[in-house]
């Protein structure tokens, strides 16, 4: 480990330099987009870089007990989504802990992966879950749709899953591609 010691004594300052500027070039661009500070048929592209250091910064916020490590990998309309989640701790911190069965079912962090299509166009997009992975275990087709139905949208109403939704600040489409997002402004 010591003769290691100088390599990472130089590469942690980078790494951490590199992050906070992904992640402060991408609150730029998702300022410029929020704001509609953009031409008519301009194109923004996030980088995965920059997505997965917005995810670092913002999800310790958003969900600071029972959320850890997330992480996006982008592929060619498809996104997917990983992270430790603690479920008890989650659900305890929003106030919604759960019965003493789930509990003992779900106690401790699982790594959770999750793949969406997403489709996009005419100031509308769709969002399609495709697969979730809790330690190890795959939940798909019908077994997904039940728990989407029963267990995601009566927790969080206001997501849109399989479903079209309009896309704000005049967005015309979101082309996800291999290792990065394309944001493209109406004309």
């Amino acid at each position: 480990m010591r003769r290691f010691w100088p390599l990472a004594a130089f590469t942690l300052p980078l790494l951490l330099y590199s992050s906070r500027a992904d992640y402060s070039s991408v609150e730029k661009k998702f300022a410029l987009i929020e704001n509609d500070r953009l031409k008519p048929g301009s194109r923004v592209t996030l980088s995965q870089r920059e997505l997965n250091a917005y995810l670092a910064e913002q999800v310790p916020q958003v969900a600071p007990q029972g959320v850890r490590d997330p992480k996006i990998e982008l592929g060619t309309g498809t996104a997917t989504g990983s992270a430790l989640i603690d479920f008890v701790r989650l659900r305890s911190a929003q106030g919604k802990p759960p019965g003493w069965l789930m509990r003992q079912l779900l106690q401790g962090e699982h790594p959770v992966t999750v793949t969406a299509q997403v489709q996009s166009g005419g100031g509308r997009a769709t969002v399609d879950v495709q697969r979730v992975e809790v330690s190890g275990i795959v939940v798909e087709g019908r077994m997904l749709e039940y728990l989407i139905q029963n267990y995601l949208l009566p927790y969080y109403p206001e997501a849109k899953v399989g479903e079209p939704f309009e896309l704000r600040h005049r967005i015309d489409r979101i082309d996800v591609q291999p290792a990065r997002v394309d944001v493209i402004i109406k004309k």
